[in-house]
């Protein structure tokens, strides 16, 4: 886990030409998004259709993201974050109309906030990238339309891989819930996706029970308090 310093960064979606400003607090967030190893190891699944211990696991929901966040902190002896409704089970119908709430006091894994991902993602930067695209992500001018191994590419200024391309990176919250419902926000462009894609204020949406081969998640947890 990274250290990410506080700060504040300006948010805008393109689909309402709205910007915004929110203040991010400190927080830890994953180096890289999770692998399929990290993963199994807590899980014992292994959801991705391309296999290797060092990618990024993907076809995972946001669902299985929460579980897999709640089960971890468990393991390692943290307070789970996130309080799952009877109806939040493994199947993709009760799932869609399920319950989710977040202990805000709590200091176990959980999915980044948005602001928390693009404040992350910008590491102090102010354009469209941290870097030079093809040196800091896969996507489909570098990738051979394949995923790839996490950490392979430069980091950002603060030690974060992976930030932009690989796999887009499920967040916490919802999209746009008047218009869209319970769809969450993804963040940060896949290995399949045109350059355009790829770039920090970049925001894409999905159902809660979305499974594809570019999407996966990374780890964020709040530092403890007193």
């Amino acid at each position: 886990m990274i250290a990410v310093p506080h700060g504040r960064v300006t948010l805008s979606d393109r689909r309402t030409e709205r910007r915004w400003s929110v203040e991010v607090e400190a927080c830890l967030l994953g180096e890289h998004p999770v692998t399929q190893a990290q993963y199994a190891s807590v899980t014992g699944e292994r959801p991705s259709a391309v296999r290797g211990d060092r990618l990024p696991v993907t076809n995972v929901s946001w669902w299985d993201a929460v579980r897999y966040c709640n089960a971890l902190s468990e393991r390692e002896g943290f307070a789970p974050v996130y309080r799952l409704g009877e109806a939040a089970g493994r199947d993709d119908t009760a799932e869609q109309n399920g319950t989710v709430e977040r202990d805000a006091a709590a200091d176990g894994y959980r999915l980044p906030g948005e602001a928390e991902w693009e404040h992350a993602c910008r590491a102090g930067t102010t354009g469209p990238r941290y870097g030079e695209l093809d040196e800091i992500a896969w996507y489909r001018g570098n990738s051979g339309e394949r995923i790839h191994e996490a950490g392979g590419r430069r980091p950002n200024r603060w030690g974060l891989h992976d930030m932009l391309g690989n796999v887009w990176e499920w967040c916490w919250e919802l999209y746009d819930p008047e218009v869209y419902g319970t769809y969450r926000v993804l963040r940060g462009g896949g290995w399949f996706d045109e350059h355009w894609s790829c770039r920090a204020s970049v925001r894409r949406r999905s159902m809660s029970t979305f499974r594809i081969d570019d999407l996966g998640f990374r780890l964020a947890r709040s530092p403890r308090r007193g």
